[in-house]
């Protein structure tokens, strides 16, 4: 209750707490998942101290996020879950706590991805026991403006070492180009 860097704009300024004043706390710990760094920290550069009033603004700017989203979670969640969770992140730090979702919409929200994850661990599991290998650094073969080259002057596509080179619209309800992992 209170802790700076957690506590609502409207607790700050009247001591009130409400279930929203929660809920926008939830929103800076998903905050603080999505991107690996505290709510405060002194030891970044001083716009960045906070983490909320540096982040809040680049959670609905896609290409903004994947810059700012941590490292270690290369390749382990699709970018469409990716930028579900900092939706729901932006949605909980709204200034305006009527904006802010009920928690039980959290929830719910959170539920489906754990279910879309659950389900394409399912799909490559099926794929393994029917004896369909997933190769990782298999390429689908790319034009002289697409891909790097790597160290010994092979081309090779812009995917991530973690990722599979599997058809990701089997993978996901709907075939979004934003599907594709990060």
């Amino acid at each position: 209750m209170g802790t700076y860097g957690y506590a609502a704009p409207e607790y700050v300024m009247t001591g009130h707490l409400t279930s929203r004043s929660d809920v926008y706390g939830f929103g800076v710990l998903l905050l603080e998942m999505l991107l690996g760094k505290r709510a405060m920290d002194k030891s970044r550069p001083c716009r960045e101290h906070n983490l909320v009033e540096w982040a809040r603004p680049l959670l609905n700017h896609n290409k903004k996020l994947l810059r700012i989203i941590d490292p270690r979670m290369d390749g382990q969640y699709t970018t469409k879950a990716l930028m579900k969770v900092a939706d729901l992140a932006y949605q909980c730090l709204s200034q305006n706590p009527k904006g802010r979702p009920l928690m039980s919409h959290v929830v719910e929200v959170l539920e489906t991805l754990k279910e879309d994850g659950n389900a394409q661990e399912e799909v490559m599991a099926n794929l393994h026991s029917r004896g369909k290998s997933v190769t990782l650094y298999e390429a689908a073969p790319c034009d002289s403006s697409q891909g790097t080259r790597n160290v010994d002057g092979q081309r090779r596509s812009g995917r991530s070492k973690s990722e599979a080179s599997v058809d990701v619209s089997a993978l996901v309800s709907d075939s979004d180009p934003e599907s594709t992992k990060v």
